[in-house]
């Protein structure tokens, strides 16, 4: 009985616990906000100069597999 009023009591401290720290955590909302928009604009620049190479290699990689039939 005592092995169960113990286990009780640690779930109940645990669970008090965590509700505690979800209720302070409210995040860093316009850091991540800002961090998304620029791996957006970052990967969106980088897309447009090399999408043209990216293109032309694969198309080459392409061509030279249909080569070897």
């Amino acid at each position: 009985m005592e092995l169960l009023q113990r286990s009780h009591l640690f779930i109940s401290q645990y669970c008090v616990r965590v509700r505690r720290f979800l209720v302070n955590e409210r995040g860093d909302v316009p850091g991540w906000v800002l961090v998304v928009l620029m791996t957006t604009g970052l990967v969106t620049a980088i897309w447009t100069i090399a999408a043209p190479r990216l293109t032309a290699i694969l198309r080459n990689s392409l061509d030279a597999m249909n080569g070897i039939r």
